[in-house]
């Protein structure tokens, strides 16, 4: 059996362990972090609960009456209008797609909100009961 050398400065373990022991890697600094947001009770406007689902729905609005122009071109227009018969339903269907991910993503921040709410009143409660 091969004995794996011993470090410089005289302990058993070697240098890669030791690096891999002490460094901080971006997982666990996304956890802590995640961790440290759902301990404060900052409260949060609604624009910064909600700016994330509102910016996909209108990008997916956008995108939808986009491809219904290029739908309505393809009827219209007799140049170029394969081109516009292969972009306008593309176009609809990412507008659509956007749009419904959007709406569906408010209810559950909505949820999220409450599910948070419960549990800090529960753990306001726990922490009275068992601190006396």
């Amino acid at each position: 059996m091969e004995i794996p050398p011993k470090s410089p400065d005289g302990s058993e373990k070697s240098p890669q362990s030791k690096e891999l022991l002490t460094s901080n890697t971006g997982s666990s600094l996304c956890i802590s972090s995640r961790s440290e947001s759902v301990w404060t009770s900052t409260s949060r406007s609604k624009w910064d609960i909600y700016h994330k689902p509102v910016i996909v729905v209108s990008v997916g609005a956008a995108v939808f009456l986009f491809g219904m122009v290029i739908t309505s071109l393809s009827c219209i227009q007799i140049k170029n209008k394969n081109i516009y018969k292969m972009c306008g339903p593309a176009f609809l269907s990412l507008g659509l797609m956007l749009l419904v991910c959007g709406l569906v993503w408010i209810p559950i921040i909505r949820k999220k909100q409450k599910q948070r709410q419960k549990s800090q009143f529960l753990q306001s409660l726990k922490s009275f009961f068992f601190n006396r």
